[in-house]
């Protein structure tokens, strides 16, 4: 029944949302970076609701891959570098697995650091590409999918456009909120969280039964580059018996360290963690466990981690365009179980098997749930409310409450002098970080 107090603003409750006149006719969607549970059902929802209001949609292929390197002489091909989407091949689509338009890492505003680099030709020369690449399909408005690296592209292509001379086509832009890393500014919980968190902590559950069963330990390191939301998550659900992100690498944790800037060749101060504090909480948590006569536990840490580790750690650790380096080449569950076991072996005089494994790769295409798709499908419709009913340019969609569309510009989002965006990290004073020091084995510090 409806709310009295709120009656529908239509004549029928289920009445469909009503045509509206757009200039835009032909609208495109673009997912980049690592993929998410249910992104199909925001790419789906998303179309559909274009779809619907007679608004042709191309899917762009691979994220910016295609329009990077787009040039008149070599013209996008369908199939190769886009597809059209259609109510056919979108049909049965909001719960699939995978993502229906592919994805990639190619970062055309890689170049970009500051504003005024969008004034220099050859800085600024992948995004017109994209640009030029984008208007050669006729695309009115663009829809970002992806994380906060895919956040900084779509407002950088938004201020070159606003440097475009009068009268030149302006492509608005939208993005969408992606990560399983949980870890945005401006919205609560990015689509895909809670499968991957499931997804994990079915792991972890399952590894508490073979670490009780064999007497060890499993040291497992999840996903999560620049907050703990996604290990906090799986370590809660998991019921793990610590876990440690980068929140908690502060106070007498947390040291510094004079390196040398390999590409300008001067000394720089960087702040890093202290292993061997870290190491002897872990033990101390061991230790805690075997009093309670339990043999046994999985500790859970954050991959992010691994950005704070001592230089000696990350020689030859190659990095990407976005300039962090390569997680899986550290392995930081299987560096930390080897100190581990001997500081345990030195500190007891027993000794007990820790296994190191790096977990989440497997959380990032599972099979959605229900709150996800629904997030997802929230988020993807609210695409084209803020395209075409609000007619807006330059907002991240997001929701609050019971998934309450709302618009946060981007200049809300990014630091206006270094464009870059600011890190939503768990507050170690929350309710939320407590509740896992809570549930977790209780060490008295």
């Amino acid at each position: 029944m409806a709310d009295s107090k709120n009656p529908p603003t239509s004549t029928s409750a289920f009445s469909p949302p009503a045509k509206r006149d757009s200039h835009i006719k032909r609208v495109g969607i673009l997912f980049a970076g690592g993929p998410a549970p249910a992104a199909n059902a925001v790419i789906s929802t998303a179309a559909n609701s274009f779809l619907r209001a007679g608004i042709e949609v191309y899917g762009i292929l691979y994220g910016y891959s295609g329009l990077i390197d787009y040039t008149p002489e070599k013209p996008l091909e369908e199939e190769k570098h886009y597809r059209k989407l259609t109510s056919q091949n979108l049909k049965r689509s909001r719960n699939s697995q995978g993502i229906l338009i592919g994805t990639a890492r190619a970062n055309p505003g890689k170049l970009i650091s500051a504003p005024a680099h969008l004034d220099d030709p050859q800085l600024s020369a992948p995004l017109r590409r994209v640009y030029e690449g984008l208007c050669s399909l006729g695309i009115d408005a663009l829809i970002s999918i992806g994380g906060d690296d895919t956040l900084k592209t779509a407002n950088k292509f938004k201020m070159l456009q606003d440097r475009l001379p009068a009268g030149a086509k302006k492509i608005p832009i939208v993005h969408l909120p992606k990560t399983i890393d949980n870890d945005y500014k401006g919205i609560d919980f990015t689509f895909g969280y809670f499968t991957a968190v499931e997804t994990l902590a079915s792991e972890i559950r399952n590894l508490l039964a073979d670490a009780e069963a064999s007497k060890s330990y499993f040291l497992t390191e999840t996903m999560g580059r620049s907050a703990g939301w996604l290990s906090y998550g799986a370590a809660i659900a998991g019921e793990a018996s610590l876990v440690i992100s980068v929140e908690d690498i502060i106070g007498s944790y947390r040291l510094k360290e004079t390196v040398t800037n390999p590409k300008t060749g001067e000394s720089e101060v960087r702040e890093i963690m202290d292993v061997d504090r870290v190491v002897a909480r872990i033990v101390k948590t061991m230790v805690a466990r075997e009093e309670e006569g339990k043999q046994f536990g999985v500790i859970v840490m954050a991959e992010g981690l691994a950005e704070l580790l001592p230089q000696k750690y990350l020689e030859g650790i190659p990095r990407d365009d976005h300039g962090h380096i390569s997680i899986s080449h550290v392995n930081l569950g299987r560096m930390f179980s080897k100190l581990v076991t001997e500081l345990f072996k030195k500190q007891t005089g027993r000794g007990r098997k820790v296994t190191g494994l790096q977990l989440g790769y497997e959380s990032r295409c599972a099979r959605p749930h229900a709150f996800d798709v629904m997030l997802g499908s929230q988020l993807g419709v609210g695409s084209y409310r803020a395209l075409v009913e609000e007619k807006l340019n330059g907002v991240m969609v997001s929701v609050i409450g019971q998934l309450q569309l709302h618009y946060v510009p981007f200049e809300n989002l990014i630091d206006a002098e270094t464009l870059v965006t600011v890190v939503r990290y768990i507050e170690t004073s929350s309710d939320f970080h407590r509740l896992a020091r809570f549930l977790e084995t209780y060490v008295d510090e």
